[in-house]
């Protein structure tokens, strides 16, 4: 990997931004990613974001920080936040930034417990497949405190696959609808193409249900994304 996000955002730190991130998938066209959105405050928030900050309690974990927005503000806030990121870049920009326990690191090698842990901008996306969802699940539930939370948004991406007649042109012997190829480019460079998913929230459900883990939808956000906690299943009611 290039990590051509970690090298945008130490570019727009260190006062170099030209031009910004260009995203895309398999089936959708080339979108603009501007760098300024990723270092902005609780104000420029959306709103899933901003309930999700305001639910978290306790030690968190920030997975996906990314620039560590999330992270800063509720470091500020006065909470124990470690946050965690696969992007060199992105860690160093969060260090940079004044967040005081920031490491590059994978989620699935994380050891540490937490009483929130947290995975905002499609959380969902970091398990990459359907198949990998329910060992992600497993993992992230392993590192709770007792009466921990995990805090996950995600999106039901069914509507980029409807046509003019109100029907759905998903093939129905490819794999499920929110498996994307997601492709990355900066600065005329390209980035390995990379897995990511998006969970509509009935499938994110029943994953958990699998783990042991109950699964709240707590708030809809404007264009078909949501906000869901997870927490451990109460004994006798799953496994």
């Amino acid at each position: 990997m290039k990590d051509l996000f970690g090298q945008a955002l130490l570019d727009f730190y260190n006062g170099q931004h030209t031009e910004n991130l260009i995203t895309s998938t398999n089936i959708s066209d080339e979108d603009e990613l501007p760098l300024p959105y990723l270092f902005r405050d609780i104000k420029a928030m959306p709103a899933l974001e901003k309930t999700a900050l305001k639910l978290c309690k306790g030690s968190i974990l920030d997975v996906g920080c990314g620039a560590g927005s999330h992270s800063l503000y509720l470091q500020n806030t006065g909470f124990f936040v470690k946050a965690i990121d696969v992007s060199k870049g992105a860690v160093e920009v969060a260090k940079m930034r004044g967040i005081t326990h920031v490491k590059c690191l994978d989620v699935l090698k994380e050891i540490e417990t937490f009483d929130t842990i947290l995975l905002l901008m499609n959380g969902t996306g970091i398990f990459q497949e359907l198949n990998k969802v329910a060992h992600y699940l497993s993992h992230l539930k392993s590192l709770l405190k007792p009466g921990g939370q995990i805090l996950i948004d995600s999106s039901d991406i069914k509507y980029m696959y409807e046509d003019d007649d109100g029907g759905y042109w998903m093939d129905l012997n490819a794999g499920y609808y929110g498996e994307l190829d997601y492709y990355l480019s900066y600065k005329g460079e390209d980035e390995a193409p990379m897995k990511w998913l998006y969970l509509d929230f009935e499938t994110l459900k029943t994953a958990c249900e699998t783990v042991g883990l109950e699964c709240e939808k707590i708030e809809d956000g404007a264009h078909f994304d949501y906000l869901a906690r997870l927490i451990p299943a109460k004994a006798g009611i799953s496994s």
